[in-house]
């Protein structure tokens, strides 16, 4: 594939994160970009804006015919979240037109780059973004594919203005063993549990592919591992050079300590043997996030950043959308809107809000993300819902998948161990809410909750000028 010879790039499921973001590089380069996706969304309605054409029927009449004028020099990209029977993909196949998966065509831009690639079944959006940030911040030639919109430059592309040569950032999706496309010369792994096993099959299979994404690192390339991920994929990791571990213990290599969870913020110091960062703070809270942090501060000293850009551009990172994103942050009102679809993510947010509102009453809304991932972690997902006071279940979300017999929310009930817990019906949300009078709410999930989320903030404003009023 080269892309000189590329004039017309068409996206088959444009309104995705990842292909959104490629999209938005193309149409920068001067290409000319359109795309489908099944639904509209804000991030399609925004692509529109930005003059990129986004059509919602999966129909071939419906292409616009200047697609055509050369058909050698259109580049059809797809994500298997559109389907191979999709009649938009069916056409292009016999067309014989060039369809390529997203993660080959970063790794064609990650071949052409100085890249450093992020992975990990959680944390790598917001470290990469992390990362991207410090970077630009401290005017350094950066260009990021992010999967998320971070909240400092409400985007999941970051641009190289400059004429440097780019460092790329990416985010490096273990899902189809997309990451395996890359070609990098530094890499973070910021964890390594089983997820994805619809995909992998079993645990011993993803593990498997993160050792193949490290076997990809150039010779003299850098990796930084969060330590548990390095005890998972083994001890031949641990002889090779240029790999340095990090965590929140202090027997790691890279490590943070005077650890404080403050409301809305985690303050800590950073330490890696040789150098020490008095003083941090980070305004993304959460243990996890502070771990997250050390990562990328890490890449910002091996990319010579000071101490004060590195202080200065921590302060300033205002994380990602509906990543431990704070809605609302007063005295017995809080409301924190989050991703965490896994397990281990679940524990991490809620040990954290623990950690924050100590003695307040934690109720949780959580939209389990398909059945496959809510069948394979079901005790893992009733043990870490038992941190919170008061527990929520949606219906499962199911993206991708087909129901499965027996899977649904109802199956994680039992082994919650919560002061109450109940599966509720959208529609009745808002009326159990106000039996429960929540003091810290969380909404969570990776399907379509984030549309509650303006409904929540507007339930919670609505009930306190009610309280304020005697109503």
């Amino acid at each position: 594939m080269n892309l000189k010879e590329i004039h017309s790039v068409f996206f088959l499921g444009i309104g995705g994160i990842g292909m959104s973001a490629l999209a938005r590089w193309f149409k920068h380069k001067g290409y000319a970009v359109s795309g489908y996706d099944r639904t509209a969304s804000p991030l399609t309605d925004e692509l529109q804006n930005e003059g990129i054409p986004v059509m919602f029927e999966d129909d071939s009449c419906k292409l616009p015919s200047s697609l055509f004028d050369n058909k050698d020099a259109l580049l059809v990209v797809w994500t298997p979240a559109v389907p191979r029977d999709s009649k938009l993909y069916q056409f292009f196949e016999r067309e014989e037109i060039q369809i390529k998966k997203r993660s080959e065509v970063l790794g064609v831009l990650s071949s052409e780059n100085y890249t450093v690639a992020v992975a990990g079944t959680h944390g790598k959006t917001t470290t990469s973004s992390m990362i991207a940030h410090l970077l630009k911040s401290a005017n350094k030639p950066v260009t990021a594919f992010l999967g998320g919109i971070t909240q400092n430059y409400q985007s999941n592309l970051l641009i190289n203005s400059s004429k440097d040569k780019t460092i790329m950032v990416v985010e490096a999706d273990e899902f189809d063993r997309s990451f395996l496309r890359l070609n990098p010369e530094m890499e973070i792994i910021t964890s390594v549990d089983p997820d994805h096993l619809d995909i992998y099959g079993d645990e011993s299979s993803i593990v498997e592919g993160f050792r193949e994404f490290v076997g990809l690192l150039k010779k003299k390339g850098k990796l930084f591992i969060q330590d548990k991920a390095l005890q998972r994929l083994g001890e031949p990791l641990a002889d090779k050079k240029g790999i340095s571990t990090y965590g929140l213990r202090a027997s790691t290599g890279i490590h943070a300590d005077n650890v404080k969870a403050k409301p809305g913020s985690f303050v800590f110091d950073y330490l890696d043997g040789k150098m020490q960062i008095k003083g941090l703070e980070l305004f993304i809270p959460g243990f996890h996030n502070v771990e997250n942090a050390l990562a990328a501060i890490a890449v910002a000293l091996h990319f010579e950043l000071t101490v004060e850009q590195i202080k200065t551009g921590l302060a300033s990172f205002r994380g990602v959308k509906r990543r431990f994103e704070i809605h609302l942050n007063e005295p017995r009102k809080v409301y924190v809107d989050d991703y965490a679809h896994h397990p281990e993510e679940i524990r991490a947010c809620l040990s954290s809000i623990r950690a924050m509102y100590p003695g307040q009453k934690l109720t949780v809304i959580f939209q389990p993300h398909l059945f496959t991932r809510t069948r394979d972690f079901a005790t893992g997902f009733s043990e870490s819902l038992s941190l919170a006071d008061q527990v929520l279940l949606l219906d499962i979300y199911p993206a991708r998948e087909l129901p499965i017999p027996g899977v649904n929310s109802e199956m994680l009930l039992e082994s919650i161990q919560a002061d109450k817990k109940m599966t509720v019906a959208k529609e009745k949300l808002f009326e159990v809410l106000e039996s429960l009078q929540p003091e810290v709410l969380v909404t969570m999930g990776a399907g379509d909750i984030d549309r509650l989320v303006p409904k929540v903030k507007l339930w919670i404003s609505e009930m306190s000028n009610s309280t304020e009023q005697g109503v």
